[in-house]
């Protein structure tokens, strides 16, 4: 497709010789409603420059600008000037593009850059909770849009496998145990001993004691150590398995912390080298300037801390994948932590820390309090997955009881609803977690944006699109279907944005407007009629809006049912 704003930037530039094209790319915008036009150019900056007012500097470059053929009119407004473009031209570039491209449309060829993207990261022998939801959807939504737009993506699920809490589950395990019901659902009785071991500590502190000498016992390899923290992990991810494939989230590399543990000495003899590490009552730190507290390498009693093994995880990757960019998805709670070890690389003279960022994200909480698996105050994931599917389920029988496959629709649409509500948030925003807005199947929801596409692919199954050279796109000049086409034809840059800024969201809120602009469109006109021009570019407007909202499901990991 053409970049129209980069011709009227050369446009612009023809008629400018004090400012830069880029400069002018940049300054342009796009105005809030469809009567200023499609693109506005404002003059405030150049009047210093000309020594003109900004509405004198608008009126005289829209005189002087040379129309194109993409172009309909220019007109100043005030400091402005705005340009319209000729629908009936950007109606043939879009469509075209998109029947020729389809859902590869607008992906990018590779660009030879990698970038590593460290999400999801659950807790072994701990159920996964809504919390553990966000890093998994967002992380899974930015591996498929770095994919999508070229980039080599190594998708790591850093599991919490290691630290003083397996010494606590170790001696759980030990005092209270029982492998009878451990064996009929092992995450579910981890827990009720976690959280049993927790209410045990308050009234007898020595059992944390105990508790670190477990987890000595398993850093110095102790067998019976070993095998009951392995055991645990076993189990863990044969649950995980079955909620990363109902959420059809996958990785490259299933790589806990304990993986790290034997690289650990190597960051400790390099941070001794380089004069870094400073021992502090006994542990040993490293110390960042005023700005930061020192940063812990090596506890008291000589186990390592996750901050060192995040260390040696970095350096391996960079070995191992020779990364352009190292993405981590944590909660902001963790923003210190980052910074602290990350500052620790850029002290040893490592240039790759500037290529490693911690995109963190808001908390999720519950409407009574933060959830926390030691109280036993979280929601987990199963529990989730399977109210909003009776819901779903209950909704389908009610108003589509003859729907083919509806175990197998409801099942897709709960997701969707679950990883829509998520990623229709910024990131950045806390999610106070309801069950009510949750499984909300009304308005912008994920289950209208399925529901959306399952439209489009009716349409085309009654009437499949034949596109001939011989279409009139002219007559896609009503303002609802001009909205659809120009939405379409920024998806691409907003592909983009979305992963320039780590946002998934940016791409869910375009991709909820496209959906919109279709059923306004869709209720505004007859798709199947007797005039066959109106048949055929009607046709294929559905055809391409069927293509690209299918490119937003699949890049936000939603399913796609084609009948709901």
């Amino acid at each position: 497709m053409l970049n129209y704003k980069a011709q009227i930037a050369e446009l612009i530039k023809k008629q400018l010789d004090e400012i830069e094209v880029e400069q002018i790319s940049y300054a342009i915008e796009i105005p809030p409603k469809p009567e200023m036009g499609d693109y506005a150019f404002p003059c405030f900056k150049l009047a210093r420059i000309l020594r003109r007012s900004p509405q004198q500097i608008a009126a005289e470059l829209a005189q002087k600008i040379n129309m194109h053929p993409f172009l309909k009119r220019v007109q100043a407004a005030g400091p402005y000037v705005n340009f319209f473009l000729n629908y009936t031209t950007l109606a043939q570039d879009v469509l075209s593009s998109v029947y020729l491209g389809g859902t590869g449309f607008a992906r990018k060829p590779g660009n030879d850059k990698t970038i590593v993207i460290d999400y999801s990261s659950p807790n072994i022998a701990k159920p996964f909770h809504i919390g553990h939801l966000r890093s998994t959807i967002i992380g899974q939504s930015l591996y498929n849009i770095y994919t999508y737009l070229g980039y080599n993506c190594v998708g790591i699920n850093h599991l919490g496998d290691w630290g003083t809490q397996f010494g606590k589950q170790i001696l759980a395990y030990k005092l209270w145990g029982d492998d009878t019901a451990i064996s009929q659902n092992p995450i579910k009785e981890f827990v009720k001993l976690y959280i049993r071991f927790h209410d045990e500590a308050e009234q007898n502190p020595d059992l944390n004691d105990q508790a670190r000498a477990w987890f000595k016992k398993l850093e110095n390899g102790d067998r019976e150590a070993r095998d009951i923290w392995k055991w645990m992990g076993e189990e863990s991810l044969k649950e995980f398995a079955v909620l990363y494939e109902k959420l059809n989230v996958s990785f490259d590399h299933n790589t806990g912390e304990s993986f790290y543990l034997d690289k650990v000495p190597e960051i400790v003899e390099m941070l001794q080298a380089k004069g870094l590490l400073i021992e502090s009552d006994g542990a040993y730190v490293v110390e960042l300037g005023e700005d930061m507290p020192p940063c812990l390498i090596i506890k008291a009693d000589g186990t390592t801390i996750y901050t060192s093994r995040d260390i040696a995880a970095a350096f391996y990757r960079k070995r191992t994948f020779n990364f352009d960019k190292a993405l981590y998805l944590t909660d902001y709670a963790q923003n210190l932590h980052f910074k602290q070890w990350i500052k620790v690389i850029e002290l040893m003279g490592m240039d790759f820390a500037q290529d490693l960022i911690h995109a963190s994200f808001g908390r999720v909480r519950l409407t009574e309090g933060p959830m926390q698996t030691r109280k036993g105050t979280s929601i987990l994931l199963e529990e989730l997955l399977n109210e909003a599917y009776k819901k779903t389920l209950s909704i389908i029988a009610e108003r589509n009881p003859n729907l083919p496959d509806r175990e197998k629709v409801a099942e897709q649409v709960a997701v969707g609803a679950i990883i829509f509500n998520d990623l229709y948030n910024n990131r950045m925003s806390d999610i106070v977690f309801n069950w009510e807005e949750v499984l909300n199947f009304d308005g912008e929801t994920g289950p209208y944006l399925q529901y959306t596409y399952a439209r489009s692919c009716r349409v085309l199954e009654k009437c499949p699109v034949d596109v001939t050279d011989d279409i009139d796109y002219s007559i896609l000049d009503e303002p609802e279907t001009i909205s659809l086409i120009k939405s379409i034809y920024h998806l691409p840059e907003v592909i983009t944005r979305a992963g320039a800024e780590y946002e998934p969201s940016v791409l869910s809120r375009h991709i909820m407007q496209i959906a919109r602009n279709f059923n306004r469109f869709y209720h505004n006109n007859q798709i199947i009629c007797e005039d066959d021009e109106k048949l055929k570019a009607r046709l294929l407007m559905c055809y391409a809006a069927n293509k690209v909202i299918k490119i937003g499901l699949d890049l936000l990991n939603m399913p796609s049912p084609e009948r709901m």
